[in-house]
């Protein structure tokens, strides 16, 4: 067992969600290195992206809405480590910081509510989502939906939903379990809808500098979660994507391999590639050629959402 000489603080936004994730972090180190439930304190930061509800993220900075404050208050020393949704995480970070480790990977798929199964969505259906990735996905699968924008934690969009301004909406399966809300929707099959890269995964950051917390935080390090997300990460870079852009991936170990699926979306789901390669676990940096076996695909409109190229 390793002694502290002060509690570690861990930054985390202040949702439900995130607090859950934070306690589950937390708890995860205090097995790992024999600490009492005072080694961590957990440090609620609000972001701009918790502040800000009105409108579509995308439209009004995107991923780094959710972690600027936080990356500050790292780089700053407020907190000693953060705790992010994966996904939520923009795909170049800061030099000083360093994705130190994950939580084992959760369920990645998402939820329909409202309805059992997409074909079971009424014709011309409100889908409240502010996901480009589901929007175009929905909107591929069923050309008469409408989109409604909708944005919040999961019980402000259930709320909403229950209030009609959509007839149904999606959820992260991984969000609600942890919640303990697994009955709330149905899940769609990832042969269905591909989720979005890094979903179901809870990553931990740390100074790049701190040598000292980057081992602590190694010790609750998921080696195969940690891989498939640098994989799905990698293709993200590869294609320069960003939340304008429509992409789902997910990565998957087999063995000594790990296979990566992803297909690109216009945003009107018009237009969709899909594609999958094999790369070994070592190398998930490989992850972003296929970046160029989709791109070389795709018609231009769904081509020109993608700034790398």
């Amino acid at each position: 067992m390793q002694s502290l000489s002060r509690p570690l603080k861990l930054g985390t936004r202040g949702s439900p969600l995130a607090l859950v994730q934070a306690r589950l972090v937390a708890a995860a180190l205090c097995a790992a290195h024999g600490w009492d439930a005072n080694a961590i304190e957990i440090v609620p930061v609000k972001t701009t992206g918790d502040r800000v509800q009105d409108r579509p993220l995308a439209e009004i900075g995107g991923k780094a809405l959710w972690t600027k404050e936080l990356d500050r208050a790292l780089i700053d020393g407020d907190i000693d480590f953060a705790v992010h949704s994966m996904k939520d995480v923009e795909t170049i970070r800061p030099h000083a910081i360093a994705i130190a480790a994950m939580l084992p990977r959760a369920d990645v798929r998402d939820r329909l509510v409202g309805a059992t199964s997409i074909d079971a969505l009424p014709p011309s259906a409100r889908i409240g989502t502010s996901s480009p990735r589901r929007a175009a996905q929905l909107r591929h699968l069923r050309p008469d939906v409408s989109i409604v924008p909708f944005r919040g934690n999961v019980d402000t969009r259930l709320r909403k939903l229950a209030e009609g301004e959509a007839d149904a909406t999606l959820l992260a399966a991984a969000g609600l379990d942890r919640l303990s809300r697994g009955e709330v929707g149905h899940a769609i099959p990832i042969e269905i809808m591909l989720p979005a890269p890094a979903q179901g995964a809870v990553g931990l950051e740390a100074r790049a500098d701190d040598s000292a917390m980057l081992v602590l935080l190694a010790a609750i390090d998921d080696l195969a979660t940690h891989i498939c997300v640098l994989a799905e990460r990698s293709l993200l870079a590869a294609l320069g994507a960003d939340c304008h852009s429509p992409v789902a991936a997910l990565a998957r170990i087999e063995g000594s391999l790990i296979e990566i699926s992803a297909e690109l979306l216009s945003e009107d789901g018009a237009h969709k590639c899909a594609d999958r390669m094999t790369i070994l676990s070592n190398r998930p940096d490989e992850a972003g050629a296929l970046a160029d076996r989709l791109l070389a695909q795709a018609p231009p409109a769904l081509a020109r959402l993608f700034s790398g190229r």
